[in-house]
This record gives C-alpha cells, structure tokens and sequence, in this order.
C-alpha cells in the first residue's frame, strides 16, 4: 500500500493482493519507521466497517486509519471501478480528500513495481 499526503489530501493505493486481504481481513496497514527507536513508528491504515454511508478518517498519535464502508469496499474490489473517494470536513480547518485507488502498472510497462498492480485500463488505448 502506498501513501501519498498532498496538501489536504490522503491518497491510498493499493495493490491486488492487498485488496484482497482488505476484503478478506476487514483491515490492512503499513508501518515506517524514522528511526531507530520503537516509538518512531508512523502507522497508516484501511479499514472496513459496515453500517458507515461515507468514508471517515481516524487519526492517533502517529497513526491514521482511513475507514471505509464494507459494502462500498466490496463492490470496488469486484469491479473495474478505480477507487473510492471521500471528504471529510474539518470545520475550521477546511476539508481532507480521502482516495483510496487500484495502483495501476505504469504504462511503460518498465518499473519493477508493476508487480502485483491491476492492469492499467489505458494500456491499450491508442495515443
């Protein structure tokens, strides 16, 4: 699973395997540390919970859990939808894009991080 914080938003992308585990396990997370000790560890997670109408986002010293709805979760990962997006609102801080999506082989075919990708749908398009 990658993270990618810009500006006001969190971008999840998430490989085939992944997605499978998510809909099997209900959960999966990422952890990086930025040192050696113990409590440097950044935590960054998806989750999913039933009954929700809406993506939520969770936040605790050093961890962020980005919750999606199941049902949602469950037709994405079946279909070729490519993600699932939300906003949560921040009051007075604005709001926060959330994006949880497929991570898609590069077009190019070259990058040794294809591995595991979904099939780029404009692989075939012509130019």
């Amino acid at each position: 699973m990658k993270l990618r914080i810009k500006g006001s938003s969190v971008r999840l992308r998430v490989l085939r395997p992944e997605v499978s585990r998510l809909i099997e396990t209900g959960s999966i997370e990422e952890k990086v540390y930025f040192t050696p000790s113990d409590q440097s560890a950044f935590t960054y997670a998806l989750k999913l919970e039933s009954g929700l109408s809406k993506v939520q986002v969770r936040y605790e010293r050093a961890k962020i859990t980005v919750v999606l709805p199941a049902e949602m979760a469950s037709h994405w990962a079946s279909t070729d939808e490519v993600g699932i997006y939300g906003a949560v609102d921040l009051e007075k801080h604005g709001r926060l894009d959330i994006l949880v999506e497929k991570d898609f082989a590069c077009l190019d075919l070259s990058d040794s991080d294809n591995k595991d990708t979904f099939p780029n749908p404009q692989l075939d398009a012509s130019c």
